[in-house]
């Protein structure tokens, strides 16, 4: 667990996840081939390299319904700006922009890493991609000392364009690419091969932790929403094999899901069409009722109740660390969950034995969001959105319960395990 959540970028976390479903007995689909399905298989597509669906089919029969768990593998960070080699005074700094509602303050002293995609032009002119991993304390981002800024405590506001250029060597001649071919030589022995574009990001290369004298909490880089991720995976690939199923981890929930692999985007609406056409009856009427029949669960972590910030929380909805999953509600529609789509996940976590929570944000405060409305809104499926408490939501390391990450993993796999979905229309 620990070790999935240190991974550092959307594309390593896809391919994290993929080794771990051809492990289990998954089948790759490519989305440009046509996809010959069998009853009883089990399969895995990816789109971008950067998102995944995992789908397992029951025995014999058409495909009547889904059980579908959702979440996303982006998190809030910092990005490399494609002309990113600057310098000053004396160093060599990379600009960056910064990705998602990120904590900026955590981000400095901090020892940092690089990762991400790099495309490669081939000598024998082929453009082909590897993935790259930096992971040694490449840079740092150093504050200003409080001498020369009495404020520095007082909520000073942080410029990124001018104030978090990470520093990586006191050099006035070297240059990203150059740094690049050096690293991807060492990592992947690719020689004469010329650069000719890459997707990368700077992370903190302090490893997850179980911290507290008795071990309950969990604290890593980008539990918001890997966590999550791992979290489903554990569930799918731990359930009966009797209902059909499906996981979904869409790239880009933290800047708006508005892309081809996000949740706005046609990827699981593909995936859902192309499952109709061969195992369901085939029709777009079928296809309504495959949807209609099935039941989403959105998995993006919550705002547990800090015990320094209590009155950032309603009095009566304070989600608490290791108390098990939380129903997230919101009026206006930010989170997907309603009153039946509550009752089927409350109802799961009585099968399981698992204890279960609720969230809703102050009145007076705004609300975030999941890839749960989005989903149901370009689906149309039942959808209810949960996840496991947490602190620090956005920073460059954040803390959950060790207990709820059980929690919910049981919960999902009653839910993967459940025959009766119960969701039709009284």
């Amino acid at each position: 667990m620990c070790v999935f959540t240190s991974i550092a970028n959307p594309w390593h976390a896809t391919r994290n996840m993929a080794l771990r479903l051809e492990a289990a007995g998954y089948q790759r689909l490519q989305e440009t081939a046509s996809w010959q399905l069998e009853a009883g298989k089990r399969y895995y597509v990816t789109r971008n390299d950067s998102s995944i669906i995992a789908f397992q089919l029951p025995e014999g029969g058409a495909l009547k319904d889904l059980r579908m768990v959702g979440a996303h593998t982006d998190s809030p960070g910092l990005r490399l700006k494609p002309n990113a080699t600057q310098r000053s005074a004396g160093w060599l700094q990379l600009g960056i922009e910064v990705y998602g509602g990120a904590l900026l303050a955590p981000w400095f002293d901090r020892d940092l890493g690089i990762a991400g995609r790099v495309h490669l032009r081939q000598p024998d002119g082929r453009l082909t991609s590897v993935l790259l991993d930096v992971a040694e304390p490449v840079a740092i981002l150093p504050s200003l000392a409080i001498h020369l800024d009495r404020e520095a405590n007082n909520g000073r506001a942080i410029n990124p364009q001018t104030q978090m250029a990470p520093v990586l060597m006191q050099d006035d001649q070297q240059d990203l690419n150059s740094l690049l071919q050096a690293w991807i030589q060492a990592q992947h022995a690719i020689e004469n091969a010329d650069i000719v574009d890459f997707e990368l990001s700077f992370y903190d290369l302090q490893a997850p932790s179980l911290i507290g004298v008795e071990q309950s909490l969990l604290a890593s880089a980008r539990l918001d929403n890997l966590l999550s991720c791992f979290i489903g995976l554990e569930a799918l690939l731990a359930n009966d094999g009797q209902q059909g199923a499906l996981l979904v981890a869409n790239d880009h929930e933290e800047v708006g899901s508005a892309s081809a692999c996000g949740a706005q985007g046609p990827f699981l609406g593909d995936v859902l069409s192309r499952l109709n056409a061969q195992l369901g009856g085939g029709s777009e009427e079928s296809l309504i009722q495959l949807v209609q029949s099935s039941c989403m669960v959105s998995c993006d972590n919550a705002h547990a109740l800090h015990p320094n910030f209590r009155d950032k929380h309603d009095e009566q909805h304070g989600p608490l660390i290791n108390a098990g999953p939380v129903i997230k509600v919101n009026a206006n529609q930010r989170y997907a969950t309603n009153s039946a789509t509550s009752a089927l996940f409350r109802d799961l976590c009585r099968e399981a034995d698992v204890p279960v929570q609720v969230f809703v944000t102050r009145a007076d405060m705004g609300c975030g969001s999941t890839i749960g409305p989005i989903t149901a809104t370009q689906v149309g499926v039942p959808t209810v959105d949960v996840g496991v408490p947490q602190w620090a939501m956005h920073s460059i390391r954040e803390t959950a319960g060790s207990q709820d990450v059980e929690y919910l993993v049981r919960a999902l796999t009653a839910f993967y395990n459940r025959a009766n979905l119960g969701l039709v229309d009284s």
